[in-house]
Order: structure tokens, then C-alpha cells, then sequence
């Protein structure tokens, strides 16, 4: 699939060069926007043309492309430089201006370049076909910090889970055997639950809905502290 969309990409690069005879960046990005584009699919990634960033200075400032990721946070992105420009003095110029340096790649119609994390990681002639895969392959396969450390707590969370789950199990059985309001309070939930939701729900179903919304208030607290949501929902 990707030596597919890298020959796609030269095609279209070719037609564009001798069709327009323009060899101006406005011209000939078009090519290379479909790689990023159709690629980011394959990872549930969206691509965003002209977006906008926030940079420290506060000025408006936009790359020619953004892969993000359905919550709209950034995974990488894409800018394309004029052939007749110096690369690297535009590259140095764009980050003296606040560009992202996490993970992103500039091309210049002949030479792809991809920085990961303030550093260059590798260039590759665009008309490499395995050496600009292998450039994409690792623009694809970064992950922000954020990300992976929410990727770590969610394997950890399942790993925890089972324990947490026969805890809360066995703090509602003992207040059903100790505590007589709550007993009283739980009885009356099963009936509301039961009119409002389905006449068929039973104690057991009760105590399910228990421990998940326990869980659920946990995770909003610590995840949102300062939002009410949880408590009002």
C-alpha cells in the first residue's frame, strides 16, 4: 500500500510539473497533500489543510498541513517549501517563527525531511520510493507523550480492574447487610429505575449500576477535578 500511494504521489507530481510548467510550491504541494492525506486514513487520522497554530508568540501562523486525531489533537504535521528555496534555511526560518518541532516533515518537491522532537531524524530523495516509505513509516509511527502515557494508564486500568470490581462488590454487599438506609434508598432506586427504564431490572442490576457509576465518577474527577459534570449527571 505504500510504495502504491508513493508511485500515486510521482504521478501526480510529474503531471502537475509538465501540465502547469510551474514548479512554484502553491503548484506542486497538491502532490505530495494526497500522501499525508491518504496514509493518515489508514491510522484514523484526519488531515487538515491550513492549520492553524498556536504559537508562543502569539501570532497567526498556519502549516500547509495537520494529521489530528478524532479529539482534534495534533498528531503530526506537513509543510512544502519552493524547489528554487534553500531547505534547511526555511526550515530553521519556520521554527524561528514557533512551527511544531514534535513530528513533522517539509518537502521541497525533491528532498523530504522529517523532524521528530527538535531533532532530524532523516531526509530522503522524494523520488526514493523505499527511502521516502521508510521516512513516512516514522513520521506514522511517533507518539505525542500525552498519548502514550494514556495509552499506558488504559493497559494499566484493565490490568487493575478485576480488583477494583471485587472491591466495590464486596463495600455494596456489606452495606446491604449493615447499613439500613441505604438498603431503603437502593429499594427505591429499583423501583424508579424499574418505571423509568425497564420493569425487568432486578437488586443485581441495581448493584451493576452501582459500582459502574462509582467508576465513572472516579475517572471524571480525576481527569476533569474542577468540572461539575459528574456530580450533576
Amino acid at each position: 500500500m505504500s510504495q502504491l500511494l508513493i508511485s500515486q504521489y510521482l504521478n501526480q507530481l510529474s503531471s502537475l510539473k509538465k501540465v502547469s510548467g510551474s514548479m512554484r510550491e502553491s503548484v506542486l504541494r497538491e502532490a505530495f497533500k494526497d500522501l499525508p492525506k491518504a496514509w493518515g486514513r489508514q491510522h484514523d487520522l484526519t488531515f487538515i489543510p491550513e492549520y492553524a497554530l498556536d504559537t508562543l508568540t502569539k501570532d497567526k501562523r498556519y502549516v500547509d498541513g495537520a494529521l489530528l486525531y478524532s479529539l482534534r489533537v495534533p498528531f503530526g504535521y506537513w509543510e512544502a517549501k519552493d524547489t528554487k528555496d534553500d531547505l534547511d534555511a526555511e526550515i530553521e526560518k519556520k521554527f524561528k517563527r514557533g512551527y511544531p518541532q514534535d513530528n513533522i516533515i517539509f518537502d521541497d518537491t525533491v528532498i523530504a525531511v522529517l523532524i521528530q522532537n527538535k531533532r532530524e531524524v532523516m531526509r530522503a530523495d522524494v523520488e526514493d520510493v523505499e527511502q521516502l516509505a521508510k521516512l513516512l513509516k516514522l513520521f506514522f509511527s511517533f507518539e505525542r507523550a500525552e498519548i502514550s502515557q494514556f495509552n499506558k494508564a488504559v493497559v494499566q486500568f484493565k490490568i487493575d480492574l478485576p480488583a477494583v470490581l471485587e472491591a466495590l462488590r464486596d463495600m455494596i454487599e456489606a452495606a446491604y447487610q449493615s447499613n439500613k438506609k441505604f438498603v431503603t434508598e437502593s429499594a427505591r432506586f429499583l423501583a424508579h429505575a424499574q418505571e423509568a427504564i425497564n420493569p425487568s431490572l432486578v437488586a443485581a442490576d441495581v448493584r451493576e449500576m452501582l459500582i459502574q457509576h462509582t467508576l465513572t465518577e472516579e475517572i471524571f474527577a480525576t481527569v476533569f477535578p474542577n468540572s461539575s459534570f459528574h456530580r450533576e449527571n
